[in-house]
């Protein structure tokens, strides 16, 4: 491998932002892309809001709420007062300082640029290094099927937190949706595809449904590492465990998580990354195929986030 090298990170929101982090800690040693998902985007009060792709740009800026794992730091609320006054729903909190990046992104989107076009004019701005790439330009909503009802993302997930059983996905668009140039070249020169801790159903799912996804990065030399966002049976943060157990009919664990992606995606994750609380499951794991690399995944600290990057590279390499 060249001394630069070029990572690609597919990303959801809270995993996929500390995952990229790590990356854009090496440094001038990596030329980072970062496929982000746009499955949970939404529409709200006129504006369109990118959650997962606002939080890793939030989070590569050095701007990012680390207490919350969404939002900005020091954000003001006047406005969700406001909103509040009038009677409009705040169920899902836009910080003042959050509605500009939602301003900026829509007024770019109605003059006629595309969604890649105003992420990188945005990400430009706040002056971030890596190429934060939406997983697709045409428009994805995320919908789940719950017992009462098929519920919109944002409904299920925040308004809702996450309490009811999932029983089926559903992803609204998908089928007119296409890879864009600027992820199949990302895809093409990678030396490294990182699989984020990110939920496998909801935000690595959406982003390998996109048609051609798949199939550019079998095609790609560069070895598919996943990371586990299971640790010690449970999700490091929401409710993957839950839909591995509803969706996928597996355990909830690591060797869980390592049967469906080797049962939904054949031949092309290379290793999967286990916390050290899942060395148990490293025979399991290396079963499916996958070769099991037994590391620290919990990446709340800056530290942390660097090293797993180190060691992932050093995988890449060797």
């Amino acid at each position: 491998m060249k001394q630069r090298a070029n990572v690609v990170v597919l990303a959801g929101g809270f995993g996929g932002a500390r995952m990229a982090h790590g990356f854009e800690l090496l440094g001038d040693q990596v030329e980072l892309s970062v496929i982000v998902n746009t499955g949970d985007d939404l529409e709200l009060h006129g504006l369109l809001v990118s959650p997962d792709l606002d939080t890793v740009m939030y989070t590569l800026a050095g701007l990012a709420n680390d207490a919350t794992g969404w939002g900005l730091r020091n954000e003001t609320w006047s406005s969700a007062e406001m909103l509040a006054t009038y009677g409009a729903p705040t169920w899902f909190k836009l910080g003042d300082r959050d509605i500009a990046t939602h301003l900026v992104r829509t007024a770019g989107l109605r003059g006629g640029k595309t969604l890649t076009q105003v992420t990188a004019d945005l990400a430009a701005q706040l002056g971030v290094r890596a190429a934060l790439l939406p997983m697709t330009d045409q428009p994805i909503r995320t919908k789940v099927r719950t017992a009462a009802a098929w519920l919109d993302f944002q409904d299920y997930f925040v308004r809702r937190h996450h309490a009811d059983e999932v029983l089926e996905l559903r992803f609204d668009g998908m089928e007119a949706a296409t890879i864009t140039s600027e992820v199949a070249r990302a895809i093409e020169s990678a030396d490294l595809v990182v699989m984020a801790p990110s939920n496998p159903f909801v935000s690595i799912g959406p982003i390998l449904s996109i048609p051609g996804m798949a199939k550019a990065l079998l095609g790609v030399a560069a070895p598919v590492v996943a990371v586990s966002p299971i640790v010690g049976g449970s999700a490091v943060r929401g409710p993957a465990a839950d839909m591995l157990a509803a969706l996928a009919k597996v355990e909830p664990t690591a060797a869980g998580l390592a049967a469906y992606y080797a049962a939904t995606y054949p031949g092309l994750i290379y290793a999967l990354v286990l916390d050290r609380a899942d060395a148990e499951h490293e025979e399991a794991v290396a079963r499916t195929g996958m070769r099991p690399l037994i590391t620290n995944t919990l990446i709340g600290a800056a530290d942390a986030r660097r090293q797993l990057a180190e060691e992932l590279l050093a995988l890449a390499r060797h």
